[in-house]
């Protein structure tokens, strides 16, 4: 039973390649074969989803308990479906035959390959459920054996350098270090968790996202080869890295040590700190897949700095409940170790320099009167502020590549928010939830107006208004509510969510009536159907009407019921110029369907003509994005967040089109 996500081999436009599955009855038990089509129906998509399998000859569904069951039986096993050369920049999609399917399944595990243990339970790992308890069993035979031959290699390696540089063993080292690096991104490529991506067509690594999950299909590229993952590009890619480094005089010095005890091996510092995100990422779990190849590489260079066999685990600050006998315990440890680093810090902070600190944790939504688990947000501030810090300034750093949401499909992050703080002052007051409220509402909005003036990508604006909330709440002393008691940082990030809403929502006036009355109509029915007295009824509140709605051209009337049109079926002729009802809701659609269909250049020429209107259909985007966020229509949200991310990129595009007609 093949178990794979998708048949796809290759897809772009109307050209497809894919592996047909046909059963082979004749052999005792039936086997499966694949063969490559190029033109027709895709017979099959693929045999996995989200809910299990399914099986490809009798069409049962299977459930992910059983074949979690049959891969602790150590029942599931590798099979060849497809070889991809490549000649010219030209890729060939070739069947197997039973000799190619020996050769790759024929490898023997190499000596001395890294035999450590998973983890039973750790943040981000899926792949115990399935019978994989090692760290070698993320591999294929074939990915083991290049691995472990050119961590080998490296020892030869370093002897050469060593000769060649007179003896010269600090660059001996850092030749090898950074070799060994190479070995640790080709590990990323090169294993059995590893996927193929079919559009672009390329090999993607193992960790697009910090964790470990299982994948039914991966490709082994040939490491000498000029495809994707080969051992050159990732030679190439540590030499762009050290090509771009600027080096000074002044030598760098890197200790480990426990973030929440460093008085006496740092003394004064300006501190800097991207810190744990709760529960959210196991790194030291993690790291043990490069390190067992690091170690391998480089441990007769440190051998004291790679002298265990894992990654040391039992201090790291997170919530990792497999570490502790609750969730509850691991929670503890955390906050307490957060507030511990922070209270620590503020003596041996240097001339009260600023501490600066990176933080990406996406908020969850916030309700002060439910039961929900504390977030990271709410557990990092909690410490910050309870250790008697005041947050002075608030940036969103974009952290994320150009381009990188619209690959993976997903709303991502796309900046971490960095904290500027110093020590509170002792002579901060406490002040009233009233006096709180009044101050937020004052404050915040402008807050906001420079972060979207800064094109800070709609996906990211919740989490970066909590910077400046928090500033004006973290100034004083306490905050007290009705009763006298103190406001929790919970109700604090309600109120500074409340106000960002309040202030997407007061934009609207800045909107004609044609796009309020979008904008009503698509929270309710999205694109679909609706009543046209309905529609009728909501438009004389926005002084407009469905008739002229109709006429603007982004509404479809008919037998009693009306529609919002999709972006791909609005008028392609289109051209703001000689739209006698130019409305903002058109312009914010029309600019997200050239940006997808033109690239920026055309978007930039489309913005060119818009004008003034093009700022305005920007901030529509934001109060959409939110919209399309709550409602859980993930798509429709990438659409409107993806056109403020290319929005500086769009600008410079604006006017580049007519200066090269007017050159040629």
């Amino acid at each position: 039973m093949p178990l794979i996500g998708s048949f796809r081999l290759y897809e772009k436009g109307n050209n497809k390649v894919w592996v047909d599955p046909h059963i082979n009855r004749k052999q005792n038990p039936p086997i499966v074969n694949f063969s490559i089509k190029n033109n027709g129906t895709i017979s099959i998509e693929g045999s996995m989803s989200r809910t299990g399998g399914i099986c490809i000859a009798c069409g049962v569904p299977v459930s992910f308990n059983y074949i979690r069951d049959e891969g602790k039986k150590g029942l599931i096993n590798y099979q060849l479906m497809a070889i991809i050369c490549e000649s010219n920049g030209k890729k060939y999609y070739l069947e197997p035959s039973p000799e190619h399917e020996n050769i790759a399944l024929s490898i023997d595990e190499p000596e001395n390959v890294p035999d450590t243990e998973l983890p039973r339970k750790a943040l981000g790992f899926r792949v115990q459920a399935y019978g994989i308890t090692k760290h070698k069993e993320l591999f294929s035979k074939r990915q083991l054996l290049f691995l472990t031959a050119i961590a080998n290699t490296l020892k030869d390696i370093y002897a050469i350098i060593l000769k060649d540089s007179q003896g010269n063993k600090e660059y001996a080292n850092a030749i090898s270090t950074y070799l060994a690096f190479a070995i640790g991104r080709y590990a990323d490529y090169g294993s059995a968790m590893s996927y193929w991506d079919d559009r672009s067509p390329s090999i993607q690594k193992t960790f697009g996202l910090p964790t470990l999950q299982m994948r039914w299909g991966f490709p082994e590229t040939n490491p000498f080869s000029n495809f994707s993952g080969n051992w050159r590009k990732m030679l190439e890619g540590v030499v762009d890295v050290v090509e771009s480094f600027t080096f000074t005089r002044y030598p760098g010095l890197v200790k480990q040590a426990d973030a929440r005890n460093t008085s006496d091996i740092w003394g004064s510092s300006i501190i800097s700190t991207d810190p744990p995100y709760y529960d959210n990422i196991g790194y030291a779990a993690l790291s043990d897949y490069f390190y067992i190849w690091l170690r391998k590489s480089l441990s007769h260079i440190y051998p004291e700095l790679l002298s265990s066999i894992l990654t040391p685990k039992d201090a790291e600050l997170v919530a990792e409940p497999g570490r502790h006998d609750s969730s509850q315990k691991a929670a503890d440890f955390f906050e307490e170790g957060l507030f511990e680093t922070f209270r620590n810090a503020k003596n041996i902070i240097y001339n009260n320099y600023p501490i600066t600190i990176y933080y990406a944790f996406k908020q969850k939504d916030i309700d002060a009167a439910s039961s929900i688990s504390p977030t990271g947000w709410e557990v990092f501030l909690s410490g910050l502020i309870e250790a008697g810090y005041e947050i002075t300034g608030t940036w969103p750093l974009r952290t994320e590549q150009s381009g990188g949401l619209r690959v993976v499909g997903r709303n991502a992050l796309a900046s971490s928010i960095v904290l500027s703080c110093i020590p509170r002052s002792s002579n901060a007051i406490v002040i009233t939830k009233r006096e709180f409220n009044s101050i937020l509402k004052k404050e915040l909005p402008k807050a906001i107006r420079k972060l979207q003036l800064g094109s800070l990508a709609p996906v990211d604006l919740a989490q970066a208004s909590i910077g400046p909330g928090m500033a004006i709440f973290s100034r004083y002393k306490a905050v007290l509510e009705a009763d006298g008691t103190l406001m929790i940082i919970r109700s604090a990030l309600t109120m500074i969510n409340q106000a960002l809403d309040e202030f997407l929502t007061e934009q609207e006036g800045e909107y004609d009536g044609d796009t309020r009355w979008a904008l009503a109509w698509f929270e309710q029915y999205g694109h679909e159907q609706g009543a046209y007295g309905v529609a009728e009824t909501l438009s004389k509140a926005k002084n407009t009407s469905v008739e002229r709605l109709t006429q603007a051209g982004f509404l479809e009337a008919r037998s009693g019921k009306v529609r919002l049109l999709r972006r791909d079926e609005l008028n392609p002729q289109w051209d703001p110029a000689t739209d006698k009802r130019l409305t903002v809701w058109e312009a914010a659609q029309y600019l997200i369907h050239t940006l997808d269909k033109e690239g920026e250049q055309g978007a930039g020429a489309l913005l060119g003509k818009l004008g003034g209107v093009g700022e305005t259909a920007r901030d529509l985007a934001y109060r959409l994005y939110t919209l399309c966020e709550r409602k859980g229509w993930a798509q429709e949200a990438l659409a409107y967040n993806m056109l403020v991310v290319a929005w500086h990129r769009i600008k410079e595009q604006v006017g580049k089109g007519q200066v090269q007609e007017r050159l040629l």
